[in-house]
């Protein structure tokens, strides 16, 4: 005889009582209420709980223990699958976009310069953890990401949802390798359908004819000499802001004029040996009494552990009236502009760049590293802005064979 709702209400007698297809609900002296169903599966006499009464009501179980029986049919064991719907549950809770990430993060800490790795860490956190951060990862459908970076883009940050894309592309490719998830479902988001396309912005470089007046004001800017003497850095070596916001002391032979930035800190990965004029050695000098004795030549005045923020030498040509019209990456062109311009021979332009020679056999015979030429070309472009400080016509050098 099958249950109904009004004889579970007055069950009183302990035991089991059946509804039917191996359902039964058993009553214990104590007074609980089990949904139980019995089954067999291989030979063997198996049951599956689906819950306590009246939590779980007579329409709940038999719709549960249907579910099961289909199960049976098709060959299954519902209580194995049970228990590995349950691992999968776990596993899903535990591998969640923002639990994922960190283990990612973690993972590329070795590959990043922590500046790096703060910026990072930080657009997942303004842009991708708020809304799919605590979702498992393998439920997370790609229009989700995709509507997560228009929203970027959205805000005029075309070239912030282009990386966050590629961040989150990466986080998935990792999770699948190290068997996080089963499967990449982003492997489709590509960047091109996505998102707008957009002009590519070159860093502002500033005219040759504006280095007088810059010079002048960057001697008379009142602002902090860590932020002044990097910025004299930058321009005597042509090299990247970031690579002297990094600089540590121990990098720098003094007595043989040489700065040498290992390939962990240089965008291509290769270590890069950089010869300073008289004029940059000057600066570390001006720099010795500010932070000889900490790690970093130009560490942050308020944080002396870290290095100068991506934003203080923008920041400091914008006051002294160069915003939106130059950056301090843009150094770099104007120096390769104007030693071009000076008859310097390309190849000792582009190695003190660090840029990598694109035409693979060439790179293959081509590994002279040029450092005599380097080094009168340095010092070259150095007195080259001194006379431009003081008005001075410098003259163009003899061709270097």
């Amino acid at each position: 005889m099958k249950l109904t709702d009004a004889k579970l209400r007055t069950l009183t007698e302990p035991g089991k009582h059946f509804d039917g297809g191996g359902l039964y609900l058993e009553l214990t002296k104590a007074g609980g209420r089990y949904w139980r169903m019995k089954y067999r599966h291989g030979g063997k006499e198996k049951r599956l709980a689906f819950g306590v009464y009246p939590a779980v009501g007579l329409r709940g179980a038999r719709a549960l223990a249907s579910a099961a029986r289909e199960v049976l049919q098709a060959g299954d064991d519902p209580g194995q699958q049970r228990k590995a719907d349950k691992a999968r549950a776990a596993h899903e809770s535990a591998n969640t976009l923002q639990a994922v990430a960190a283990d990612w993060m973690k993972h590329q800490a070795s590959r990043w310069e922590p500046e790096t790795a703060d910026r990072i860490r930080a657009s997942l956190e303004a842009d991708v953890f708020p809304t799919l951060g605590t979702r498992a990862m393998a439920g997370i459908k790609p229009g989700e990401v995709m509507a997560a970076v228009q929203k970027i883009e959205a805000r005029g940050a075309g070239d912030q949802a282009g990386r966050v894309l590629q961040r989150v592309k990466a986080i998935y490719r990792w999770a699948v390798t190290h068997e996080r998830i089963e499967a990449n479902p982003m492997l489709d988001l590509v960047p091109a359908e996505i998102l707008k396309p957009r002009e590519v912005q070159h860093r502002a470089a500033m005219p040759a004819a504006e280095l007088p007046a810059f010079l002048v004001k960057l001697d008379a800017y009142a602002g902090d000499p860590h932020t002044v003497q990097a910025l004299r850095m930058v321009m005597l070596t042509a090299t990247r802001p970031g690579e002297v916001r990094g600089a540590r002391w121990a990098e720098f032979d003094i007595a043989a004029g040489l700065w040498v930035i290992p390939a962990k800190r240089m965008k291509m990965r290769t270590e890069h040996r950089v010869p300073l004029s008289r004029q940059a050695l000057e600066v570390l000098q001006a720099m010795q009494p500010l932070t000889g004795h900490r790690e970093l030549v130009f560490p942050s005045p308020t944080y002396p552990s870290k290095p100068l923020s991506e934003n203080t030498f923008n920041s400091a040509m914008a006051r002294m009236g160069y915003k939106y019209t130059a950056t301090a990456h843009g150094f770099r062109a104007l120096f390769s502009t104007v030693a071009n311009e000076c008859g310097w021979n390309p190849d000792v332009i582009e190695r003190q760049l660090a840029h990598r020679e694109r035409n693979e056999v060439r790179a293959a015979y081509h590994r002279s590293t040029y450092m005599d030429e380097r080094a009168k070309l340095m010092q070259w472009w150095a007195d080259y802005l001194d006379g431009r400080k003081a008005g001075n016509v410098v003259p163009f050098p003899q061709r270097l064979a």
